[in-house]
């Protein structure tokens, strides 16, 4: 009896320190970027000017809702693809890999670096949606869609982003190389996002964004799960 009693509590303290570890991998990167703030400035700048470059292209001609969910998703895929580039160039550019690797596993820093990218991913939705629909003058006839649609977006976006950045990490020129090979990836999301993004602004219901969501919600755990599997190797090898 007091063996089975011990298992359950040392399942908790493993969980508890593995917490604790991603928790420590957020803050760092978080007290960086309030530092720096590069990242974010980034995101942020390239999406607007993308979103300002877009209004006066278009000007006052309407456009269908196509379009803006497809103008809307490009903005979103190439700031993020741009912006979240460096998430683990900069370890190895200031000499910090190596005490993550000495002092924490593998899986707390593909956590903590997924927490902080979704965090910064969520921050970029938010501002450039409010400009999207404020500059094209765009109602959203499903407001529920809409935000759902974007989260999941969000989160596929974040994860093979986090997944591919650690991956040319090790380039010499890591950076630049992300977005070309990120591009190919996030078709799925891009056509999916587009298509249900479409369906709410024309007021559609959830049913009939039905294959899209489950297509964002696949490719999301699609890679969450292949990052499980593959991070050790990419980030100990």
């Amino acid at each position: 009896m007091r063996e089975h009693g011990r298992v359950p509590l040392l399942a908790s303290i493993l969980l508890m320190n593995w917490l604790t570890g991603a928790w420590a991998v957020f803050r760092k990167d978080l007290r960086v970027e309030l530092r720096s703030q590069y990242a974010a400035n980034t995101l942020l700048l390239f999406a607007l000017a993308a979103l300002f470059l877009v209004a006066f292209a278009v000007g006052p001609q309407p456009l269908s809702a196509r379009v803006r969910a497809a103008l809307l998703w490009i903005v979103l895929l190439f700031a993020a693809s741009i912006g979240l580039g460096r998430s683990f160039v900069a370890e190895y550019e200031g000499g910090t890999a190596l005490l993550l690797r000495l002092h924490t596993r593998a899986s707390m820093v593909f956590a903590g670096k997924l927490l902080f990218n979704f965090g910064l991913v969520v921050l970029l939705t938010l501002v450039a949606t409010s400009v999207f629909l404020l500059l094209l003058g765009v109602s959203v006839g499903t407001p529920g869609l809409f935000a759902g649609t974007l989260a999941l977006g969000a989160l596929g976006l974040t994860s093979a982003t986090t997944l591919l950045s650690a991956l040319v990490a090790r380039a010499s020129r890591g950076g630049p190389l992300l977005p070309v090979l990120l591009l190919p990836v996030l078709v799925p999301v891009l056509v999916s996002g587009v298509g249900a993004t479409r369906k709410a602004l024309l007021g559609q219901g959830w049913g009939a964004a039905q294959d899209e969501l489950l297509t964002l919600v696949g490719f999301a755990g699609a890679t969450l799960s292949a990052a499980v599997v593959l991070f050790d190797y990419v980030w100990v090898d």
